[in-house]
């Protein structure tokens, strides 16, 4: 049997390059497909195989000096929802472009937000109610199949729109309220959370595990509506068999969780298209420019 897991760690990495090569080899020695980034401030993993080769992956990274209490999350999924394995050295784990403002000492991210449990934040909106705010930490289009109720999406396409939305005073009315950041598995906000208490957001938290953690406990049933993006080639997940459908089609708006990738390869966007509408070899384009160049390629 197969599955899927998904960690992060903050702690500080001497040698990036090093861990680097001594993950490629031991995910190629047990089979395994994903992703890996390591950077100076630690590493972020989605991997998938069997899980007898996982729990042989898990025992070894857990050896590594600073990654002992490393959290994993499992998920329904296999090696194929991966094209290759892939590890790589970035200067940050997440491309906030905030690498030069971001400490990490042996217990994780300086100045980061309290970690919520999934019941201490249904906890908190039952006691203080709209004085909680949810603030999605995801790029746009992730939320636009799931997001927490009522939750603030901020207008970014990339992770490096982020700073400018926070200074943007956008959400100025908002800096003394209790501010719920949260993301797919909880490394987004380990980041954010300090970045947002740096600019004056003065009572911010984070959702322990992220969305990931926060399903598994209420599904479909707590403050959770869709559902969940994620990097591969499942693209979404749902928590439970009766998931809310908030998504839209691009074409006619009808309730659909289904990206498809841009027919054309060099555009590669996600477009968002309901099951009908992906049967019209037009409509599996981002925009009418990119069915243009195909057609005219032909």
């Amino acid at each position: 049997m197969q599955k899927i897991i998904l960690y992060y760690k903050f702690a500080p990495v001497a040698d990036p390059l090093l861990l680097k090569l001594w993950q490629k080899t031991l995910c190629d020695s047990l089979d395994l497909r994903g992703r890996i980034l390591v950077s100076p401030h630690g590493i972020n993993g989605t991997l998938g195989g069997d899980i007898e080769d996982l729990k042989k992956y898990i025992k070894a990274a857990k050896e590594f000096p600073g990654f002992k209490d490393t959290v994993f999350k499992w998920s329904d999924g296999t090696r194929e929802d991966f094209p290759r394995m892939s590890v790589k050295v970035k200067k940050e784990l997440v491309a906030f472009d905030a690498a030069d403002e971001t400490v990490v000492d042996e217990n994780g991210v300086v100045g980061g937000g309290p970690h919520l449990k999934p019941e201490q934040v249904n906890e908190m909106v039952e006691q203080y109610g709209d004085d909680v705010v949810f603030f999605d930490g995801r790029n746009h289009y992730e939320a636009l199949v799931g997001k927490f109720k009522n939750a603030i999406v901020p207008d970014t396409r990339t992770s490096r729109d982020f700073i400018r939305e926070l200074e943007s005073g956008k959400y100025d009315d908002i800096k003394d309220k209790k501010i719920i950041t949260y993301c797919t598995g909880g490394v987004r906000c380990e980041l954010l959370s300090s970045m947002m208490k740096k600019r004056g957001f003065n009572d911010v938290y984070q959702i322990d595990g992220g969305i990931v953690k926060y399903g598994e406990k209420y599904g479909d049933d707590g403050l959770w509506e869709g559902n969940l993006y994620v990097f591969d080639g499942r693209m979404g997940v749902d928590f439970s068999d009766h998931a809310k459908t908030v998504g839209k089609c691009t074409h006619c708006n009808e309730p659909t969780s289904k990206f498809e990738n841009c027919a054309l390869p060099t555009c590669n966007a996600l477009v968002l298209i309901c099951k009908k509408c992906s049967e019209t070899s037009q409509n599996r384009f981002h925009k009418v420019e990119c069915y243009r160049q195909t057609t005219l390629k032909a």
